[in-house]
């Protein structure tokens, strides 16, 4: 019997690899490869990712980081990632002996370069001079070409926009009256010679970079305002790609008094403006963005507020809150939970007469197909275990990839392999939001 389940498995991944290849939508999977280092379930190492590969276009391995003193690319741990410790790196790029059609890429940034206490300053100053972004750009050539790498993920950390408080009308009229007198802070005084010299960085890594036929893509990381810091006009045809990680639009970290949807596709109303999916890509397109350019992040995860006696008890957002939830079993990280983790929250026959905080959060799906899912708890008498919850499921990642592919855009991308159902703990199918998703293209 076991060899038809095998059989019925390569199968299907025999036929989601062709169709990767016909329908021309990009589907750019990231692993974070420090996932290997967690312990007990939350650990996801490069072997239990495989079965995703299939329905992959590109692989994303993240993230390398920038040495501070040399403008170096560097591996942000030498000993899980080079070939002197356990190799992560080439263990990536051997899939694709595997995987014939999978391009492997290696994205540098991101949240997880983040020794420093302004981690962006260093990928300010290394723009700064003609000499550290030649000594960038030849690591990144050298790293690329030991390891097999088929190109470049830039995941550049810029300053990040101040968090901005839910208006409504008349909010809106006396901030604006305010501002009259008080101005806006400048998130970097010297925005206009860094947009010039991205774009110089930009067009030397594409050159350096193409007699390999390496590929180039961005990812615009969250609360990055791209008409400070992005040329795009000129940043766009030195580019495979421009992916767009429009989620974490509010987060308890950033926004801990105000609980609301983390990854819209469009805009509630009396919201902050632009904080949306739709947003994002229209701006990019109408800067003359090539559609099959533009990616959409979708994430794997759900972001978690404490709800409080002030909270009231409808749930509906936004939601006055108390901070971030408490961690998952498995990613340890306040008001952070990876789709397994917010499966295990929502009601089904193992919670369902389970008290406190165990039990089951009452779910409001997203008949509209427009903001998202989200879940809640009301707190008990003491203001105790109650919790709000926006996250991303199947239905929810189906209906990104249905708006990617009514606006005709390039693709997808999974934020990241290792916050999806790895296990299939939930439902069965191993990575249900890759899935769903790839169904919906």
């Amino acid at each position: 019997m076991w060899f038809f389940k095998v059989g019925a498995v390569l199968l299907l991944a025999a036929l989601a690899a062709a169709q990767n290849s016909t329908t021309g939508s990009k589907v750019l999977c990231y692993y974070d490869g420090q996932m290997s280092l967690r312990e007990g379930l939350g650990k996801v190492t490069v072997p239990d990712i495989e079965l995703a590969l299939p329905f992959c276009t590109h692989l994303l391995y993240g993230f390398a980081g920038i040495n501070p003193e040399t403008y170096k690319l560097k591996a942000v741990d030498e000993s899980l990632d080079l070939d002197s410790g356990k190799g992560q790196y080439r263990l990536a790029t051997t899939l694709k002996r595997r995987y014939p059609n999978l391009k492997v890429l290696l994205s540098v940034g991101g949240y997880k370069d983040l020794a420093e206490e302004k981690p962006f300053e260093k990928y300010l100053s290394i723009l700064e001079s003609a000499g550290s972004r030649t000594a960038f750009v030849n690591s990144v050539y050298s790293t690329l070409k030991t390891y097999e790498f088929d190109g470049l993920d830039l995941a550049w950390q810029f300053p990040q926009t101040k968090p901005k408080r839910i208006r409504g009308w008349t909010g809106k009229v006396w901030h604006g009256f305010k501002k009259l007198f008080t101005g806006d802070s400048v998130l970097d005084p010297k925005a206009e010679e860094h947009r010039e010299e991205f774009t110089a960085l930009v067009r030397d890594l594409k050159n350096a970079l193409a007699p390999e036929k390496f590929m180039l893509g961005l990812t615009v990381l969250p609360h990055v305002n791209e008409s400070i810091f992005m040329d795009v006009p000129l940043l766009k045809d030195n580019l495979d790609y421009v992916n767009l990680a429009s989620f974490d639009q509010q987060t308890p970290e950033r926004n801990p008094k105000e609980g609301d949807y983390t990854a819209p596709i469009y805009e509630p109303s009396e919201r902050v403006e632009g904080n949306n999916l739709d947003a994002e890509a229209s701006y990019w397109l109408k800067q003359g963005t090539p559609p099959s350019k533009v990616v959409v992040g979708i994430p794997t995860y759900g972001r978690g507020w404490k709800l409080v006696e002030k909270s009231g008890i409808t749930g509906v957002p936004p939601i006055p809150a108390d901070g971030p939830s408490s961690p998952g079993p498995y990613s340890g990280i306040n008001g952070f939970y990876s789709w397994a983790e917010v499966c295990a929250k929502l009601p089904n026959p193992g919670n369902a007469n389970l008290q406190g905080a165990e039990q089951p959060l009452r779910k409001i799906g997203d008949p509209t197909r427009r903001f998202g899912a989200y879940a809640f708890r009301i707190p008990d008498e003491n203001e105790e275990h109650g919790i709000w919850l926006s996250y991303e499921d199947p239905d929810t990642a189906g209906n990104k990839a249905a708006y990617v592919k009514a606006k005709g855009l390039g693709g997808i991308s999974i934020f990241d392999l290792g916050n999806d159902d790895v296990r299939g703990s939930c439902a069965g199918d191993k990575f249900p939001i890759l899935r769903a998703a790839k169904y919906r293209l």
